[in-house]
């Protein structure tokens, strides 16, 4: 269950993000205390987010696969599918083989993570540029929307996903 100050989906997606950031660091994606300072300044705009970080490190990886870390030729794939209205624009696309982007089909990130991994696997193993990429969409696409409805109004929380 995400922590009490997770109010609105835009939280969860910082949340997140400050995961990324914890491990990035050195310490992990369970350092409770510092992924809830890096939360809070994500919330509060002391630290802005921009996609040249990930796309910088996905060059970085050259013909190696995001998601199993396999060196060979690689496809396009969406993060967010076609299939569900994901956009068709380069911060929607990841480099993957041909083997992962066939096992992915139309799951997002998190659904092939907890396909392969387990719900444990979804909240710590998503590959950074993966999971850095997914997120910094769905925010876009959430801003986009206007989408700021607070979780306990649209969900039970009992009904949320445990991240």
């Amino acid at each position: 269950m995400p922590p009490p100050a997770i109010k609105t989906v835009g939280d969860l997606i910082f949340w997140q993000y400050a995961k990324i950031i914890s491990d990035s660091a050195g310490l992990g994606k369970r350092n409770w205390g510092f992924i809830m300072n890096k939360f809070k300044q994500l919330q509060e705009g002391e630290i802005l987010w921009n996609e040249i970080r990930e796309y910088v490190k996905e060059r970085e990886k050259g013909d190696e696969c995001i998601f199993c870390g396999r060196k060979t030729t690689l496809t396009m794939d969406h993060l967010f599918p076609r299939s569900l209205n994901g956009p068709d624009d380069e911060k929607n696309i990841i480099w993957v083989c041909k083997e992962c982007n066939s096992s992915k089909g139309s799951k997002r990130v998190y659904e092939l993570w907890t396909s392969r991994k387990g719900l444990e696997g979804a909240k710590y193993e998503v590959p950074r540029i993966a999971e850095g990429k997914y997120l910094k969409l769905i925010f876009e696409i959430m801003k986009e929307k206007k989408d700021t409805e607070p979780f306990h109004e649209r969900h039970k929380r009992e009904d949320l996903p445990k991240m």
